[in-house]
């Protein structure tokens, strides 16, 4: 193990946690001090603004000489006057910066606009104009304080203020010993259409507006009386109990200890606020009132049972019904956990599509897979919003690109202890410092960092190597992406504590057992983690107790440097790790130590174990600390409901049996609708004037979710649906402004209950295929026909080319389920017509038809295939067998066929095998 601290991301210095120093408190009033330092800035600002401009006209000149500049004097007569000249017309230019600098700030802090604009290439210059800026304002205001301009470093300061959230003012107590109490301010409902922020409260409370991040980060994700959490700085709401600094005014003194919601019923006044969510159609206009946001209680940490809010039961019970997935993922109760967790979610996603597959080879006609229904479908969202796919992918080929280099050099691979990933590089930690890794990999701080770029990597092809370092895990996040540690790199125990320590050790099993990174895996699990089998049954196991894995650890322990040179020349040992929620004895304890010094496994042991090599604290707040490598990141926990909730999205992934398809509503006609919205293929949305680029996918987005819901939508769920981690009801309810403009009056309605809904004149192509399906099914003459029309409008996959981080909200939706359930039904319905006419060519083309969308259904394939055949043409059925081989040996979640294909294939193509080996090895 290295003895020298470890480079780190940035700089930072080992153990210090980011963010750490808040901005320094200013006095609430105007001291004999603030005065004269006013009128010296007035003064000094008076002299560079206007007195430098004079002096250098008077004795220099203008900016710009046409004489000195003139090209010929350049070229054949440069001396002292052309270089006095360029000096002169840099002090001219470095004066304007100062002089743009002070407008700007002169104008935030007149206006008090919150965060002032910045001005390119003029930070310490602007800095300066701040100061200046903000002496001067203070001697004519007791409140307007210009934002202060934030130094440039990883982790991006809270935005500026938009008010949102409203409050009052409240009367301050008598003073109480500071040592047993301290200074809470409750934010209550609005009053008309005034909007108060954090930087008002500050304002008020604090007598400088900037001091906002203080009582943010005071507050930040403390949970409160709704149930909610602060999340970001200008989304606070009314009911809301915040802790204030010590020198607040206006404020409340309360015990330490006492609850919020005690709080609130000692200090009565929340008010109700009625719900407004009419729109208008043709402006974005905000009502007069505020909306309070619909929010259930999460079940977070502490076990506690949901509540709706008591505004949240005045909705329609049909909101109700169909909001529990954006309540439960605004609330943060699974997003907090498993959408950071990316490269968590990306294994989890990967496993979750080839379990999937599965279930489309057993699927029936007239039935769907199983989809995931409550915690389970939330889970799903969650990840589908989270996972880093391409991360995981340059992580994996990275790697194993990495070790095939050092194999073809005859070079061990050097200890990796961690690996920082960000959205520009991944960097790995290694040490012995080498300065000569392979290309693409280049060497940083003297070798103690090996850098590959993001660019290079996603460049990379995909690598057949083995994998060296399967033991990288996340341990969590920092302000420039994630930090994995290399659990074998300790080489000896690693020792968790903490209050949560069991979440702790969940996600790393979960992350173990899905990632892409490694090859022959196993992860033991010791008193905890029993369902988290029916995610990797494969790869993990659960006892209850070391006694019963210390014998078959020590029989095969093997030393580190062999075990790596095997993973990079092709003959990998299986890789181990035990993960223990349970304290071993003193016994036990020393076998691990011992066992763990001689073996390449990694060993993370919960409790207080002696001479533990690493120690991961894991904080009561959420941070992961390893002292010993200087690392303070958020933390990646599983808390038990979440890795449950996971455990049941992939038990639904298992059901092979599947669900019936539900009978569609019947439309009235099957004219031209004026609205046309295209799901089936690439998303178009047709009838309507062009978008601009950058509204348009939102807007599209919007529309698919409408056109799903025929029985109307809340605007507030719509706004969960559409922004899941958040937004300010003004840009949402601007956003279905502008929408409604878009469609027209006739198209977009709101009930009297505020939910909006589609008009008549709106429709998908979906709503049209399943129309002609069910007439088919009625009119056997006409059969053939409808079901070609249907299968006409088939484009591609369903909403082809959505952009990544959108339609997450599919995961808790029937529509994707039945949209290929539907589109293979069809197809094989049509087909099984064509062949009884003897016509196998149209019973070909309408197979390949539903192969645009439905490719990874099996029985479309052996549809194909049996088509095919029909043909009579050996070479055309090759062909067929060929391709579908070569895409199951390619297929991204797995290369295999099903048996039943296979099967078929053996009767329809005996010699295929034969075909098949000479390809692969041509």
């Amino acid at each position: 193990m290295p003895t020298r601290e470890p480079a780190r991301p940035h700089g930072r210095p080992a153990g210090r946690a980011h963010g750490r120093h808040g901005p320094a408190r200013r006095p609430a009033r105007r001291g004999l001090g603030d005065v004269l330092a006013g009128l010296g800035a007035l003064v000094l600002l008076v002299a560079l603004v206007g007195g430098v401009p004079y002096a250098l006209l008077k004795y220099v000149g203008p900016p710009i000489d046409p004489e000195q500049f003139d090209v010929r004097t350049l070229l054949s007569q440069a001396g002292p006057s052309t270089i006095t000249a360029v000096l002169v017309l840099l002090v001219w230019l470095a004066w304007f910066q100062l002089f743009v600098c002070v407008l700007v700030e002169v104008y935030a802090g007149v206006r008090r606009v919150g965060m002032p604009a910045r001005v390119p290439m003029s930070g310490g210059t602007q800095a300066l104009a701040n100061k200046l800026v903000g002496a001067v304002l203070l001697l004519f205001t007791t409140g307007a304080m210009v934002a202060p301009i934030v130094k440039l470093a990883p982790a991006p300061a809270p935005p500026p203020m938009t008010a949102v959230a409203y409050s009052a003012p409240i009367v301050e107590k008598a003073t109480l010993d500071t040592q047993q109490t301290k200074k809470v301010y409750v934010v209550q409902p609005p009053h008309g259409r005034h909007h108060e922020s954090l930087w008002e409260i500050a304002e008020k409370c604090l007598g400088d507006g900037r001091r906002y991040h203080e009582i943010y980060r005071l507050n930040q994700a403390k949970e409160q009386p709704d149930g909610s959490k602060l999340r970001m700085a200008d989304l606070i709401r009314p009911g809301w109990v915040l802790d204030m600094p010590d020198d607040a005014r206006h404020t409340h003194t309360v015990p330490v200890g006492q609850p919020r919601e005690q709080t609130l019923r000692d200090h009565p006044g929340r008010a109700e606020v009625p719900r407004s969510v009419e729109q208008r159609a043709d402006r974005a206009e905000e009502k007069a009132e505020q909306k309070k946001d619909v929010e259930r209680r999460a079940e977070n940490r502490g076990g506690a049972k949901h509540r709706l809010p008591e505004q949240d039961r005045r909705l329609p019970e049909q909101e109700r019904r169909e909001q529990p997935v954006v309540r439960e993922a605004q609330s943060g109760a699974l997003m907090d956990y498993l959408a950071p967790a990316s490269l968590a979610a990306a294994g989890l996603l990967f496993v979750l599509s080839r379990r999937r597959r599965e279930q489309l080879w057993n699927r029936l006609p007239g039935r769907r897979t199983a989809r995931p229904r409550g915690d389970a479908a939330e889970a799903e969202v969650a990840l589908r919003l989270g996972a880093d796919a391409p991360g995981a992918r340059i992580l994996d080929i990275g790697l194993r690109l990495l070790g095939a280099e050092l194999a073809a050099r005859h070079r061990t691979p050097p200890t990796v202890y961690a690996a920082h990933l960000s959205a520009r590089t991944l960097d790995l930690w290694v040490h012995p410092p080498d300065p000569d890794p392979p290309a693409p990999w280049t060497a940083q701080d003297g070798g103690q960092v090996w850098r590959l770029p993001a660019h290079e990597g996603r460049l990379l092809e995909d690598q057949p190597g083995g994998a060296p370092y399967p033991g990288l895990v996340s341990i969590g996040a920092n302000a420039g992406g994630r930090v994995l540690v290399d659990l074998e790199a300790a080489q000896g125990l690693i020792n968790v504590r903490g209050p949560q320590t069991t979440a702790a050790l969940a996600a790393i099993a979960v992350e173990l057992a899905t990632n892409r990174w490694s090859d022959r895996m196993r992860v033991t699990l010791v008193g905890f983690g029993e369902e988290l089998t029916a995610i990797a049954p494969d790869r993990i196991r659960a006892v209850g107790g070391l006694a019963e894995v210390l014998p078959e650890l020590e029989a095969a322990a093997a030393p580190r440097e062999q075990v790596l040179t095997g993973r990079v020349t092709g003959s990998p040992r299986e890789a181990h790790y035990l993960l223990s929620a349970v304290a071993p004895t003193h016994e036990e304890a020393r076998r691990l130590a011992l066992l763990a010094r001689r073996d390449t496994a990694g060993y993370v042991v919960a409790g207080d174990i002696p001479h533990a090599t690493w120690t991961l604290e894991i904080t009561e707040d959420g941070k992961a600390r390893i002292a010993e490598l200087g690392f303070e990141v958020e933390a990646q926990l599983l808390p038990r409901r979440h890795y449950r909730a996971l455990v049941e999205l992939f038990r639904t992934a298992g059901r092979m049996e599947g669900e019936p398809i539900p009978e569609p509503e019947p439309l009235v006609g099957l004219h031209a609708p004026a609205v046309e919205i295209r799901l089936l293929g690439p998303v178009e949305v047709r009838g309507l004037r062009p978008l601009e680029e950058g509204r348009l996918a939102l807007a599209a987005e919007m529309l698919v979710y409408l056109a799903t819901h025929p029985g109307g939508v809340h605007p507030v769920v719509l706004g969960g649906v559409l922004w899941p981690r958040g937004v300010q009801d003004l840009v949402r309810d601007a956003t279905i402004a502008r929408v409604a403009e878009w469609l027209g009056p006739d198209h977009l309605l709101t009930d009297e209950a505020g939910r909006l809904r589609l008009g008549p004149e709106v429709r998908t192509d979906w709503m049209l295929f399943r129309e002609l399906v069910r007439r088919a099914r009625g009119d056997a003459m006409a059969r053939p026909v409808l079901l070609e029309k249907a299968l006409g409008l088939v484009r591609g996959p369903l909403l082809a080319g959505r952009p990544p981080g959108r339609y997450a909200w599919l995961a808790a939706e029937d529509l994707e389920y039945d949209v290929a359930a539907g589109v293979a039904d069809a197809a094989h319905q049509l087909c099984e017509l064509r062949l009884a006419q003897n016509r196998p060519d149209a019973a070909v083309a309408a197979v390949r038809q539903a192969l645009l969308l439905a490719a990874d259904d099996e029985g479309l394939w052996r549809d194909l295939l049996r088509a095919t055949h029909a043909t009579q043409d050996g070479v055309r059925l090759r062909a067929v067998v060929e391709g579908l081989t070569r895409r199951a040996a390619s297929h991204p979640y797995g290369g295999a066929l099903a048996p039943e294909t296979e099967a078929l294939i053996e009767e329809l193509l005996p010699t295929w095998r034969i075909h098949v080996v000479r390809e692969s090895s041509a």
